[in-house]
């Protein structure tokens, strides 16, 4: 505790809530030109390999609903009211059967070796401790299961590197997003196989696809 008040991570999280509460009925408008630019394709990309018992973390506003094939059997989490009923929402218009349920990726409250598959999709960057939710993660996959990945990430190029410094503390000021994360680090860190990982866009977007180990 500091000055007896409550931790850095749940100042953290308060900010979080707080940045995407306010943003959550314009998320939509405000990010279809970046996602154009940047990352075209990758939710589709996500979503195609997502089967059995899925578990989607940080749903957001469902923008990963209409992608998802025919027969997984969805849940996801939002850590934000106002997001999570647009998703809602979505997930009724479009007549897509999803269990979608407040929750925090840092601590899910399923039992371990739940899901066939978990997919995150643009939010490791604003998740406060990522690093607890990769492993939390790992724990609720069953072994053999399946990560799936799309987020932007520290690229691995100087002068980009060094253009993401310049940018990162305003974006992490105003908008809760961390410009210089690597989730690779913390995917190995944490035992899974990667079977697929790509970069583009200068390094700066990155699809992964990882596996939980089976039994031996």
């Amino acid at each position: 505790m500091i000055g007896g008040g409550v931790t850095p991570a749940l100042d953290e999280a308060e900010k979080v809530r707080r940045v995407y509460e306010r943003e959550a009925s314009n998320y939509d408008r405000n990010v279809k030109l970046p996602e154009r630019l940047l990352f075209s394709g990758g939710r589709e990309w996500v979503c195609a390999r997502a089967e059995g018992e899925v578990l989607e973390i940080a749903v957001g506003t469902g923008r990963n609903l209409p992608h998802y094939p025919d027969g997984v059997r969805l849940t996801g989490i939002e850590f934000v009211p106002a997001m999570l009923e647009i998703a809602r929402r979505r997930a009724v218009e479009l007549g897509r059967p999803a269990d979608l349920r407040l929750g925090d990726a840092q601590s899910l409250e399923f039992e371990d070796d739940t899901f066939d598959t978990v997919v995150c999709t643009l939010s490791l960057c604003a998740i406060p401790d990522d690093r607890a939710a990769v492993a939390e993660v790992r724990r609720v996959l069953r072994p053999g299961g399946r990560f799936v990945l799309l987020e932007h990430v520290r690229s691995p190029l100087r002068p980009v590197r060094g253009v993401q410094r310049l940018l990162a503390p305003a974006l992490h000021r105003f908008g809760a997003d961390h410009l210089l994360r690597d989730p690779l680090e913390h995917v190995q860190a944490e035992g899974f196989s990667i079977e697929l990982l790509e970069r583009s866009k200068l390094g700066l977007v990155e699809r992964l696809l990882a596996r939980k180990p089976g039994p031996d």
